[in-house]
């Protein structure tokens, strides 16, 4: 009998359309391997088997009209950063126990209206702040390819990643701000889109970093983001950074033909001390790609060394203005003090943990009043040079090819020397959040020590049907299909 959870969501889709099986067969499929193995690993904060199940129920009682939208029973998971109306929704903080939104995220809603099967709600780095995973108030994520010692999925879409690969969900959802999509996947051996800023709405979205936080799918193959892409992506008249545009059939984009097509070779991504096992893998790729019949073409993206220090300015000084709202008076912890500044102190001091309190200090910092011009402005400044390397770029590729990630998922037992060691995990997913492009992160290989290392292609604004079939073609070549 064929392993239901294993199956990617393109597969239950044709499979409950032909009746192999059922919407409940596949929720209860899921919600058993999540009970089973969420103790140990701890993905999911909160599992919604009840309103899972019903929710099945409900799709089997469409498919059996031969109605239903376009994931109709496929179960889901959700980044516990996305409001879900009724549901315990904590960002992975404690400062927000106890918090159940009164209404529902316009992302995750357009996916019950599309048929998904809620599953539960999944860890995170605090507050999406983290690159491990092991900021989470609830606890860290196991990456379930650590066999013989505890290694981090990434981050902060951690829980996401490590569920989809673990296949205690087909599908799930994360968010991605300086990266926290792509190199989950990349830690994790699958697929994770960061679609242009503005491809879908924020609405309901617990915000960090709100000119960089951008919803996508994290999924097992090419064809699964593509379709979760044509469910997720849309004008949001409620959402004012929700861009006006029509939303192609992204799938209809998977041809597998890229002859021609210009790919990109950025010489900034290859610094000093690279690890040759990512060299390789990014060489690899792009044999596989020139085989295909795409042109190679080498470029120069130069003020990617500035991209880091300016994202975490950029990032922290819009972390410290939108976590000012948790203040113990309307909604999560409220630590009672002798008067109202105490109680504020007090509640925000228990509520947010190192990392969050590190970055509201910092953006505070940079924000502050004759500090303002010498690091927030530049900063700000530098990320329209940023953007406009791309541009220039892409007046001459269609898609540029890179490594997701600098490594190899890492330990629980790493002990970086200062905050900034960490912070390089995101050397190479940096850029193209402060420029608002797209980017795909698919298994380029494995490491000697088995595990599974990240390809990223980054395309033009609102160009994701390029590279999701440059992203599909590649995929193909390669042959990924180890699993943990």
């Amino acid at each position: 009998m064929t392993n239901l959870s294993s199956l990617t969501l393109a597969q239950m889709r044709d499979g409950l359309k032909a009746k192999k099986f059922s919407a409940v067969e596949l929720a209860t499929t899921h919600l058993d391997a999540i009970e089973k193995n969420n103790p140990n690993m701890n993905a999911f904060i909160t599992i919604t088997r009840d309103r899972a199940l019903e929710m099945a129920k409900a799709s089997d009682a469409r498919l059996a009209t031969n109605a239903g939208g376009a994931i109709e029973g496929i179960p889901v998971g959700v980044k516990d950063l996305f409001c879900t109306k009724d549901v315990l929704t904590t960002a992975a903080s404690h400062i927000l126990d106890g918090f159940k939104p009164p209404y529902e995220s316009t992302v995750t809603q357009q996916i019950w209206n599309a048929g998904g099967v809620m599953l539960g709600k999944l860890n995170l780095d605090e507050f999406a702040m983290g690159s491990s995973n092991m900021s989470s108030y609830y606890g860290p994520v196991k990456n379930p390819w650590g066999t013989t010692s505890a290694l981090v999925p990434g981050g902060s879409s951690g829980g996401s990643a490590a569920a989809v690969a673990a296949n205690l969900c087909p599908i799930a959802l994360g968010t991605d701000t300086g990266g926290s999509i792509r190199q989950p996947a990349s830690f994790c051996g699958i697929v994770g889109i960061k679609p242009t800023y503005g491809r879908c709405s924020r609405l309901g979205i617990v915000a960090f970093a709100s000119s960089l936080d951008q919803a996508g799918p994290i999924t097992r193959s090419v064809r699964d983001s593509a379709i979760m892409l044509n469910v997720m992506c849309g004008h949001d008249p409620k959402d004012s950074t929700s861009a006006p545009r029509a939303v192609p059939d992204f799938e209809k984009a998977l041809t597998g033909n890229i002859k021609g097509k210009k790919i990109g070779i950025p010489k900034e991504y290859r610094p000093d001390g690279i690890d040759p096992e990512i060299t390789a893998m990014w060489d690899r790729g792009i044999a596989l790609l020139k085989d295909a019949g795409a042109e190679i073409i080498d470029i120069s993206l130069p003020h990617t060394k500035y991209a880091l220090a300016t994202y975490y300015i950029i990032a922290p000084a819009e972390c410290s203005s939108n976590l000012a709202r948790y203040d113990g008076v309307r909604f999560g912890l409220r630590v009672e003090g002798n008067s109202l500044t105490e109680m504020y102190e007090k509640t925000r001091a228990s509520g947010f943990g190192n990392e969050v309190k590190r970055r509201i200090m910092i953006g505070t910092y940079v924000l502050s009043a004759g500090y303002y011009d010498a690091y927030y402005k530049k900063a700000q400044r530098v990320r329209w040079l940023i953007a406009d390397d791309f541009r220039q770029a892409f007046e001459k590729v269609d898609t540029i090819l890179t490594p997701t990630a600098p490594s190899a998922a890492f330990g629980f037992d790493y002990k970086p020397s200062n905050p900034v060691e960490m912070y390089l995990n995101d050397v190479f997913t940096v850029p193209t959040s402060l420029a608002g492009l797209p980017g795909i992160s698919i298994p380029g290989a494995l490491n000697k020590d088995g595990l599974p290392l990240g390809l990223q292609l980054i395309g033009k604004a609102f160009d994701e049907e390029t590279i999701l079939n440059v992203a599909h073609t590649l995929e193909q070549s390669i042959g990924f299909n180890a699993r943990p």
